[in-house]
């Protein structure tokens, strides 16, 4: 599954890299709502809540459905401004038929990005899909979400309070230290999209994101948990917005009516990109075969060769051989050659990147 946002005919000028105050914000909010989704920010996700005054967390909890499953798509701006208030402001441009389709309208496997959704504001089954979602996600999203529909002018302006007070608790520090890398990171793609096209520039924004050109098209594929085909025009473009706080979401907007935008982690130095979703999918394969985790298990405590390990596992040397070739096409397995002799030994690095029970279990 995928979304599939076709860039054929747009001038690549139109394609955009650009921090988000907003963005980032909402990102870190998805963090202090799902923390577990982003375990190397525990620690400033427990010191901010700790940090946070009194009555605020309880305000966070009753506007969530905004930013923990799915982002609201006036969350991430199209066209970036260069501070929250700039961005704020345009969102309290648009209309409350518009703030309520994206607030309260939920992100589905499969999804028409060209036809526009009823908004629940003047649709009434639009109004009661929107509340069942809402109930079902708990009381205090059920409220919110009776509350918009009586009063969207109240609510967003509840909305926009709330986010202004998050800027000065916890936001404008954090985004004073993080916007010039931010910053720096969106340069650093846009000089690689002129100097050298959309293709390598998407393969270093994500290995989840790919270019097909096939039928003279030219779409950007993004690896995703739904399947959605979108498009971009002149006049809307596409926006790409680095995130220190998103890692490892890709997250997108794609409905009719806004501007798509893909907010993307910016790059760390020693951090590599995630793998690709073929690439995981061949190592939980190889690690599948019995055989294969047996010798696994062998060569995660050190360097073999393929007689050492046919021999403590009673196999034939070819059939070793054979095992061993699955696990190093899958990028499993590091080699270390001594005169005439090849020894074998578990990449330790990348299995754990698979989980910690599966590495635990191998060195069990």
């Amino acid at each position: 599954m995928s979304v599939t946002i076709d860039i054929t005919g747009l001038p690549p000028e139109q394609i955009r890299f650009a921090p988000s105050p907003l963005a980032e914000l909402t990102a870190m909010l998805h963090v202090l709502a799902e923390p577990n989704h982003h375990p190397e920010l525990l620690g400033w996700a427990t010191a901010t809540l700790s940090s946070l005054p009194s009555g605020l967390a309880d305000r966070l909890l009753d506007a969530e459905a905004l930013w923990r499953s799915a982002r609201a798509d006036f969350l991430l701006p199209g066209r970036p401004g260069a501070t929250l208030a700039d961005e704020l402001d345009a969102v309290d441009r648009i209309s409350d038929e518009a703030y309520a389709t994206a607030a309260l309208t939920s992100q589905r496997a499969t999804a028409s990005a060209f036809e526009a959704p009823p908004s629940p504001l003047t649709d009434r089954a639009a109004r009661e899909r929107a509340l069942d979602v809402a109930r079902a996600g708990g009381p205090r999203q059920a409220a919110f979400a009776e509350r918009l529909l009586a009063d969207p002018p109240a609510v967003r302006a509840w909305v926009r309070r709330l986010l202004d007070d998050c800027e000065e608790a916890f936001f404008a520090d954090t985004w004073q230290r993080a916007r010039h890398h931010l910053a720096a990171d969106a340069r650093q793609k846009s000089d690689l999209l002129s100097r050298h096209g959309p293709e390598q520039t998407l393969a270093a924004v994500s290995s989840a994101i790919t270019l097909d050109t096939a039928h003279r098209r030219r779409r950007i594929v993004i690896d995703k948990l739904q399947d959605v085909s979108t498009s971009t025009t002149a006049e809307t473009g596409l926006t790409f917005v680095p995130s220190d706080f998103g890692r490892p979401h890709l997250t997108i907007v794609f409905s009719p009516g806004w501007h798509p935008v893909v907010q993307y982690p910016a790059a760390r130095p020693g951090l590599d990109h995630p793998a690709a979703p073929e690439v995981v999918r061949r190592r939980l394969d190889a690690l599948a075969h019995p055989v294969r985790l047996r010798l696994c298990r062998t060569l995660a405590r050190g360097p073999h060769t393929t007689g050492e390990l046919a021999a403590y596992w009673q196999l034939t040397a070819p059939e070793v051989s054979r095992q061993l070739a699955v696990l190093k096409k899958a990028g499993l397995l590091v080699t270390h050659r001594r005169g005439r002799y090849v020894r074998y030994e578990l990449d330790l690095a990348t299995s754990a990147r698979l989980g910690t029970d599966l590495l635990e279990a191998l060195l069990r």
